[in-house]
């Protein structure tokens, strides 16, 4: 004789919303609202909330998604352990149709209200989240963070597109540096929290090819980071006030990525961890920056 399964109590709206991972999201907003403000051709304010809304919901598609195939492993993290699947708040099942209706939804109602560029790179975003990196490269290389990278990375091009119909050098270089910027920011945590990844079976630099190595990785990828931020001055593409900016914002982050790579410790907190925290502020701010430069100009 078998005994059936506990049902679970039925998920509160609560649940679903952290299956959207609301932290991650508002980067994602942000900085697909500064792609679009910061486009040359403006957009109907219905249109932009429709865009922004949709980009939001694609990008909490994609944490649901994610969250669904990733069950096993969050179960064992301590980070993620009272996320609501691990917790045993909600069933998979349920994560999985909210996640691919969601999905379905931003991208037919972007298509449909603002235009189909805008949804082609949305779709493109959600899949690469969802396949490539959580899929495919999350539990197989210690570079999934790097190729990884590139899903966080869509939400300027979207943006853009959203306002433009079309794709730009600019937005180009934007989804660059989000790109490059995901590297140190993601290995940054990743050092003070290896022993997480490490018990979960997920093979992070640090878990893979060890503390040193993550720490000299830091160091190599700001550079082509560094250079892409301050990129779009010199090539006439912002004005000054983005350049001053950019120059300072990145000098900050370069200094505290040597304290990284190089194990200079400060009073205080780890360098590792100052530089995750700063990472964060470094985005929302430059991103800003780029906006109040479109306003001056």
């Amino acid at each position: 004789m078998t005994t059936a399964a506990p049902l679970l109590p039925p998920a509160d709206w609560r649940d679903f919303l952290a299956l959207t991972k609301p932290r991650v999201m508002t980067l994602v907003v942000f900085t697909g609202l500064c792609g679009m403000l910061a486009a040359p051709r403006g957009i109907h304010p219905v249109l932009a909330f429709t865009a922004i809304l949709c980009i939001a919901l694609g990008a909490g598609a994609a944490g649901a998604l994610n969250q669904w195939y990733e069950a096993d492993l969050d179960a064992v993290m301590k980070r993620t352990a009272k996320r609501p699947l691990p917790a045993g708040r909600m069933d998979r099942q349920s994560a999985l149709h909210f996640g691919v209706g969601l999905a379905a939804f931003s991208v037919i109602l972007m298509g449909l209200a603002v235009n189909i560029a805008a949804a082609a790179i949305l779709t493109v975003s959600i899949l690469f989240y969802v396949l490539i990196y959580t899929v495919w490269l999350k539990r197989r290389t210690p570079q999934n963070i790097v190729i990884g990278g590139a899903a966080g990375a869509f939400p300027p091009l979207i943006g853009w597109a959203a306002a433009t119909g079309q794709v730009a050098v600019l937005p180009v270089l934007l989804f660059a540096l989000v790109f490059l910027w995901t590297p140190p920011h993601f290995w940054a945590l990743a050092l003070f929290i290896e022993s997480d990844y490490a018990k979960a079976g997920v093979p992070m630099l640090p878990v893979v090819a060890g503390e040193r190595a993550t720490r000299r990785q830091i160091g190599l990828y700001t550079i082509p980071m560094a250079l892409v931020a301050v990129a779009p001055w010199p090539l006439g593409l912002t004005g000054a006030f983005y350049g001053a900016a950019s120059i300072v914002l990145t000098a900050i982050f370069a200094a505290l990525a040597a304290q990284v790579t190089f194990g200079r410790n400060a009073p205080g907190m780890k360098p590792e961890k100052r530089l995750f925290a700063y990472s964060i502020i470094y985005l929302f701010v430059i991103f800003g920056a780029l906006v109040v430069d479109r306003w001056l100009a």
